[in-house]
Parts: C-alpha cells; sequence; structure tokens
C-alpha cells in the first residue's frame, strides 16, 4: 500500500542528514563545506557552486577559483559571513581556505553536533512510522484490508523502520570516527 512511498521518504531522510554531515568541518578540506554558502551577486543571493569552482590542492586546503574575477571580494565575504571558522585568504585570482587541525574540545562539540543531527534524522524517520501507521489503521477502518493485513503491513513498516535507524546510526559512527581521526 504505502510500502514505496515510505522508503522514498526514508531515503530522502538519510540523504539531508548526510548533506548535514557534510557541513561539518572534520579536519580535513571538504569542497561540501561550502556547499550551503550563499554569494550577494549583483543583488541576488547565489550558490558559491554557482559562482565559483572548489578544489582540493592538498589535504587541509581548499580552493575556491571565481569564474568572474570581480566576484572575488563578494565570495569572500560570504565565507565570512558564513561563519564556518575558516580565514579566507585572497590572493586576488583565488581564495584559499586553510583548514586547521581541530581541537580535542573542538571535536567533542562537533560530536555533539553530529549527534544532534543524527536524532533528527531518527524522529523524522519515527514520523515517517507513525503517518504511515496512522494510514494503515484508516485503510483498515475503512474496510480496505483485513485485520490480519494491517498487522503484518504494521510489522513489514516496523522493520523498515529499524534498518532505517540502524543505517542512520552507522552514517554516524563513521562521522565521528573521522571527526575523532586525528
Amino acid at each position: 500500500m504505502a510500502k514505496k512511498p515510505l522508503e522514498e521518504r526514508i531515503e530522502g531522510a538519510k540523504s539531508f542528514l548526510k548533506e548535514n554531515l557534510n557541513t561539518v568541518r572534520a579536519g580535513r578540506a571538504n569542497p561540501a563545506l561550502l556547499d550551503k554558502i550563499t554569494v550577494d551577486y549583483y543583488g541576488s543571493p547565489t550558490p558559491l557552486k554557482a559562482l565559483a569552482n572548489v578544489s582540493v590542492p592538498d589535504p587541509r586546503t581548499l580552493m575556491v577559483s571565481p569564474f568572474d574575477p570581480k566576484s572575488i571580494a563578494d565570495i569572500e565575504r560570504a565565507i565570512n559571513e558564513a561563519n564556518i571558522g575558516i580565514n579566507p585568504a585572497n590572493d586576488g585570482k583565488v581564495i584559499r581556505l586553510a583548514i586547521p587541525q581541530l581541537t580535542e574540545e573542538r571535536r567533542k562539540e562537533l560530536a555533539k553536533v553530529v549527534k544532534g543531527y543524527g536524532e533528527e534524522a531518527k524522529v523524522a524517520v519515527r514520523n515517517l512510522r507513525r503517518d504511515v501507521n496512522e494510514e494503515l489503521k484508516k485503510a483498515e477502518k475503512a474496510g480496505e484490508m483485513t485485520e490480519d493485513d494491517l498487522k503484518d503491513e504494521l510489522e513489514e513498516t516496523q522493520k523498515k523502520v529499524e534498518k532505517a535507524i540502524k543505517e542512520i546510526e552507522e552514517i554516524l559512527a563513521d562521522k565521528e570516527k573521522e571527526l575523532m581521526e586525528v
């Protein structure tokens, strides 16, 4: 009945979690750190990706190469305003972002942020379960399915939710491991 939408919505919750985790700086240069930055370009907010190429010349450096050299000051301002904890160095042609080594304290703070994102994803998946269960119960009341079918569908939904939560926990464990690497 509602099998396909549930799986699609669970995948959506997991991919949203992964996007959020990519924005958490783990001491290594990752272009995804800059994904959510928008630049005020000629009066309109524009994603950084649309204005510049972001590359990783070495494990601790991000290099932002604007397509339009006149936009370099706007890009630098947007990076500073994004408050990602990295100071941009502008040489007139490209912006270099040196990723500093994380302190133990900062690693622990970021681990808490990661756990928070994980909890949000788990809550989203549980809310999906609740919605699907309500739909199934309404269908049973309307006579569209038998009580046995309802029980089977509820069990199937529960299995999918448990699997999704386990996958979310694995994603979180990987990110925390990455954070704690020195």
